[in-house]
């Protein structure tokens, strides 16, 4: 598994593809299924840790979805595409914002878009489909994903497996500005999260939670505060985001994937690979 956060909304995009809310999803027939990580009512399961490749660019891609639905498609070079999955039977469907990596842009400059994504789920298996997506600056592409699932998923991790010492990455993506390189980043036993990196100044504090010890997804929650120069914008935005667990990499890594809009109207984007000390 690959170890890998704009500013103008443009807004008859959004309201065409019906928002940015990640919580206005594509209606699948008649179906008011909830997006749950069990296959009751006949539907089946996109909840999971998948991997496979983005057909667009070629890109290596990992998704994280959790048991309510949450989910956080990251590419190679650090993009990240999030959204709530609705499932009904065997199909799936995902209102996605579209974001960079901080300090990157996506091909005409642009740095955010809304899209949708399309396909079919196998419980524990495979995830499949199309995305359709437009920038903000309104250039539109589409892109096949075929995602298998990863046992990853089903690795039992309560916070007492991910408390501890760790080195961010800057390695976890191929693109963009790392917020925390060089920082070391300590996860404690409760889940709370705290971080500085001297080359940036920017302080990481923040807590991981885990609903479900039995899975190996966690919830993230931080803010930064201190950040100089390029990464001054990130003081006091909240990120919210997924991370997983890896403790059979060497070292044992934590990834997170979070996104973050600053009461300004920016839209930010950083993904963390945590190196277990």
């Amino acid at each position: 598994m690959f170890r890998i956060a704009l500013t103008v909304v443009f807004v008859a995009l959004l309201a065409a593809l019906g928002g940015c809310n990640t919580g206005d999803l594509p209606t699948l027939g008649s179906s008011s299924s909830s997006p749950s990580s069990s296959s009751s009512g006949g539907n089946a399961s996109a909840a999971g840790i998948w991997t496979g490749v983005d057909s667009a660019s070629g890109m290596a891609m990992t998704a994280f979805i959790d048991s309510s639905g949450n989910a956080d498609f990251i590419l190679a070079n650090g993009v990240q595409y999030t959204g709530t999955v609705q499932v009904a039977g065997t199909n799936v469907a995902i209102s996605v914002e579209g974001y960079p990596q901080f300090g990157s842009q996506f091909s005409d400059t642009s740095t955010y878009g809304v899209g949708t994504f399309n396909g079919t789920v196998s419980t524990g298996s495979s995830l499949t489909g199309t995305l359709s997506f437009t920038t903000s600056d309104n250039t539109m592409s589409t892109s096949d994903w075929s995602l298998t699932f990863s046992s990853l998923y089903d690795t039992a991790s309560p916070l007492s497996a991910v408390s501890g010492t760790y080195t961010e990455s800057s390695s976890a993506v191929s693109s963009g500005l790392d917020p925390l390189a060089g920082a070391t980043v300590t996860i404690s036993s409760s889940g709370a999260l705290s971080g500085h990196s001297p080359t940036t100044g920017c302080a990481l504090n923040g807590t991981l939670t885990n609903s479900n010890p039995s899975n190996d997804l966690f919830t993230v929650s931080y803010t930064y505060e201190s950040c100089a120069g390029s990464y001054a914008g990130l003081n006091g935005v909240q990120f919210t985001g997924l991370a997983d667990n890896d403790p059979n990499s060497s070292p044992a890594q934590v990834v997170i994937g979070a996104t973050a809009q600053s009461s300004s109207g920016s839209f930010y984007a950083v993904v963390l690979a945590l190196n277990h000390s």
